[in-house]
């Protein structure tokens, strides 16, 4: 077989290398599908939803291929380095092992291989030389990714392990007194925890039983699967996290923690960098305090104001349950709960007691007749609306009106 001139190897694979870019959507599937079957690690991560797992596979091709072309500069080659050592650092953040993570690296060379061969020997043509040539170019490329992509793993894996318990503890101690409006501290603090502490943050607040497991089982690498970075502590008998959320909705932070929660979970909303971290860990305190304990639930400070207002001010709660629900309380145990279950359905219910005897299997009459029950024993009338309205306090106060735990009252008079 004659040696391909330089000259002419320039030329084909100038013409070869768009040819390729074209087919980079088909070349990312076809590897996403081979990891997906073939890798456990990449199977779990793509299934949790990471949305940086696809783009970085297309991106690593991507620089594979314009690494073909003649001539190309140094740095081109030190760019493809750094992204591969920051991914190995991801990776490695992420859990997944070094092997699978270098077996990735040596897919993408392989999908490549394949794509170019397919395409020289379009239309008859036998390019053997031409990829003869190419091949040292590509895997030469190929374990460049490799070697930078490991040494970034390692990297990571020797920051995570130097970073023990404690310093965790005492930085996230930090940014929830307050240290996050000391711009040094909060660099240092991103760089050692690996979060981004400058952008859209929350905090979570799951408080632990005295007794049984966390109410949230190892959150940190479970959120990072899906692309979310965060720290996590121990603070007031309570996992605590910092999490970044970057461009995701606060909505999927919960969906993913609802997943995880074996227990109450309480969540600030969505600030702004890192001195806004230590109010918003009181914000998702006041959360988690208003869920009962036990109950395996996830909200935001947004989902439970009138709770959080309660909570806050026990004197007035007390106060107000007191004023508004009098004598009801003091009713024999059944009858006190068949009652405060109907008025809880009629708030409900927009003070409908057809729609109320709906929500409680029963007939509206039996209704009719337990809200003037009600009426007769707290000397206050259910077509009042500021009366409607302190009962709902005075309900959520007690407990007895969250819709996480409401059952429906069979008809009994």
């Amino acid at each position: 077989m004659q040696t391909t001139p330089p000259a002419a190897v320039a030329e084909r694979v100038a013409e070869l290398v768009p040819a390729l870019l074209d087919r980079l959507e088909e070349m990312t599937d076809r590897m996403v599908a081979i990891l997906v079957e073939t890798e456990p690690a990449y199977r779990e991560a793509m299934a949790a939803g990471d949305p940086q797992l696809r783009s970085s596979l297309r991106r690593n091709l991507e620089v594979g291929i314009r690494g073909l072309m003649p001539d190309v500069p140094a740095t081109h080659h030190a760019s493809h380095a750094e992204g591969a050592r920051a991914v190995g650092r991801q990776r490695a953040a992420q859990g997944i092992p070094l092997e699978a993570v270098l077996r990735a690296y040596r897919l993408g060379g392989q999908v490549t291989w394949e794509a170019l061969v397919a395409l020289s020997r379009q239309n008859d043509r036998h390019d053997d030389g031409l990829l003869l040539e190419v091949a040292g170019s590509l895997w030469r490329t190929n374990d460049r990714g490799c070697s930078a992509a490991a040494e970034g793993y390692r990297a990571e894996e020797r920051r995570r392990a130097g970073l023990d318990a404690a310093e965790r503890q005492r930085l996230v101690d930090a940014l929830l007194d307050g240290r996050g409006n000391d711009p040094a501290f909060v660099r240092t603090a991103s760089e050692l925890l690996a979060v981004p502490l400058g952008g859209r943050l929350a905090v979570v607040v799951a408080p632990l039983p005295d007794d049984g497991p966390d109410p949230l089982t190892d959150p940190a690498p479970a959120l990072l699967r899906r692309g979310i970075r965060s720290a996590w502590a121990t603070r007031s008998q309570a996992q605590v996290g910092v999490v970044a959320l970057g461009t995701r909705r606060l909505s999927e932070l919960l969906s993913w923690l609802g997943l995880l929660a074996a227990g109450p979970v309480g969540v600030s909303s969505v600030v702004e960098g890192a001195a806004a971290v230590a109010g918003a860990h009181r914000l998702a305190q006041t959360a988690a305090r208003t869920l009962p304990a036990g109950l395996s639930r996830v909200v935001t400070i947004d989902d439970r104001l009138p709770e959080a207002l309660l909570s806050n001010s026990p004197e007035i709660a007390e106060r107000l349950v007191g004023q508004t629900l009098g004598r009801l309380l003091e009713l024999p145990g059944d009858e006190r709960e068949v009652l405060l279950e109907t008025l809880s359905a009629f708030l409900d219910a927009d003070a409908s007691p057809t729609r109320a005897a709906d929500l409680l299997y029963c007939h509206r009459n039996t209704v009719m007749h337990r809200l003037r029950r009600i009426e007769s024993v707290t000397g206050r009338k259910p077509t009042d609306p500021r009366v409607r309205l302190l009962w709902q306090l005075a309900l959520l106060a007690t407990g007895h009106h969250d819709a996480g735990t409401r059952r429906p009252v069979r008809d009994s008079a």
